[in-house]
């Protein structure tokens, strides 16, 4: 079967059958591959199991793979980023949004993926809604009618509110200043549920001299994009992409605390945005003033990238190869990216100036910059590096942070095939609870062996799964590294 891409921007014109010809194209793909029949039989991913298993069957004389079985297949993705293949990722999110477009989506589940939403109604009143969260049949009944499984746990509301604290700290005014400023892209859990984090993050980064500002944003889109709610995750992504680029323009970083929302910032935005026809345009004007100079070109290129901050993106792809490859191939290519219909140059421009919380941090501390004034924090801490950081291939910069803790013992504990489980929003439904929960054990008890005084996190979603499965207090490092520069006594 033909690999031609299916593209974002024919996805309005789907036929009745289209959801079940692009799920047909994931399969077709993987089963050629064969690749990740081994890669995956030590990973959490429940995805390529089953789809070799459906491939399996059909090509023994078995009974074809049915529409319900794709479908089924396709909701036990979460773009985790085990697997290696973007454009796969691509296709397992546009087959899903056409089976969406074609089935609707459940109102429970607009509700549950709407996590911005669900946080402002619970922030409003939070001493009501935790009464009600509080109260075992009260909530139970509440979880039932929403769809969330009667034994999930949920987060209390905090009585304090991330947005107003950060509005009267003047965060929401950009500020004006020649040296290091951050627009710090929040996350809706920390924003919400964990304003904690958002504080810390704030404070630890005022701390050293960065100038913080909290522009205008909307959640990720992540959450919305997994369970294949197209015009709602395309309408937050463009509302992003244009306030963050305006940022990018202003000689702002980004930064999230958030590993989910620094992946989809980085990684999902950038797939196939060198292909597009806003990149193309932009480096065909520079092949233009370059006479046809590659070196040039690329010198134009980084330079495009670098004259917002002063300084070329380690993470850019943009250098000579990949400018030589856009001016030589592109009748090869195009954009295949799952956000293709948003402007590809802005689209770049977002992903090359997104930094990870940590990975900020420790770029700091590489450039002598970090604070040094560090207090105690005597406690034996478990580290768990979240999926979503592991794929955009920093190293380990909580666990070199926490190393420079005094008295806070860190250990990483989980391998690159380790998840704990939840998959954002999926472990709330109450058909996927106890998978959740299985799919958790194998690095929890890894956990527990360790025996550690506190567990930490980057990942609030892993956060709250943790906080279901173990008896520890959970963190972000963020939180420790504030700890710690509090405990400083000179």
């Amino acid at each position: 079967m033909s690999n031609e891409p299916i593209h974002s921007k024919t996805a309005s014109m789907m036929r009745s059958d289209d959801a079940e010809m692009r799920a047909r194209k994931v399969i077709n793909r993987c089963n050629g591959c064969g690749h990740c029949r081994e890669l995956m039989v030590d990973s959490s991913c429940l995805f390529m199991p089953l789809l070799f298993q459906f491939a399996d069957r059909e090509a023994a004389g078995g009974e074809p793979i049915s529409s319900v079985e794709m479908k089924q297949l396709l909701d036990l993705c979460n773009t985790c980023g085990i697997c290696p293949c973007t454009i796969v990722h691509t296709w397992i999110r546009e087959a899903k949004d056409s089976f969406v477009e074609r089935e609707g989506l459940p109102a429970s589940i607009r509700l549950i993926e709407n996590v911005e939403l669900t946080g402002k109604l619970g922030g409003a009143m939070p001493r009501l809604a935790n009464l009600v969260l509080g109260n075992r049949s009260l909530s139970q009944g509440l979880k039932r009618v929403i769809g969330i499984h009667p034994e999930r746990k949920l987060p209390p509301f905090p009585q304090d509110n991330f947005t107003a604290w950060a509005k009267a700290r003047g965060l929401m005014n950009m500020p004006e200043t020649s040296g290091r400023k951050v627009a710090y892209f929040a996350g809706c859990t920390a924003r919400y549920y964990f304003p904690e984090v958002a504080k810390a993050t704030v404070e630890v980064l005022e701390r050293n001299g960065v100038a913080v500002y909290l522009p205008e944003q909307k959640c990720c889109g992540m959450p919305t994009m997994l369970e294949g709610d197209r015009e709602f995750t395309f309408d937050l992504a463009r509302f992003n992409v244009a306030e963050l680029t305006r940022c990018v323009a202003a000689g702002f970083d980004i930064v999230c605390s958030c590993p989910t929302c620094g992946h989809l910032l980085k990684s999902v935005l950038r797939e196939g945005a060198q292909y597009s026809e806003e990149y193309r345009a932009l480096v065909k004007q520079m092949a233009h003033q370059a006479k046809g100079d590659f070196d040039r070109v690329s010198e134009l290129v980084a330079d495009e990238d670098a004259a917002f901050t002063g300084r070329a993106n380690r993470a850019s792809a943009h250098g000579r190869n990949a400018s030589m490859l856009s001016l030589t191939q592109w009748k090869m290519f195009s954009d295949q990216g799952y956000f293709a219909k948003i402007d590809g140059v802005d689209r770049l421009r977002v992903a090359n100036h997104t930094y990870d919380l940590g990975e900020y941090l420790w770029e700091l501390h590489g450039a002598g910059q970090l604070k040094l004034e560090l207090g105690p924090v005597a406690a034996q801490v478990a580290y768990f590096a979240p999926c979503h950081q592991r794929q955009q291939n920093i190293g380990q910069p909580w666990v070199n942070l926490l190393g420079l803790v005094p008295e806070a013992r860190t250990e990483r504990i989980g391998d690159a095939f380790d998840c704990c489980g939840l998959g954002g929003i999926m472990g709330f439904k109450k058909d996927f609870h106890e998978t959740s929960l299985a799919i958790g054990t194998r690095l929890t008890d890894k956990i527990q062996a360790a025996a550690p005084e506190r567990v930490a996190t980057d990942c609030l979603s892993c956060r709250m799964q943790f906080q279901q499965m173990l008896p520890y207090e959970v963190s972000h490092p963020i939180e420790i590294l504030r700890e710690s520069y509090r405990n400083f006594r000179k």
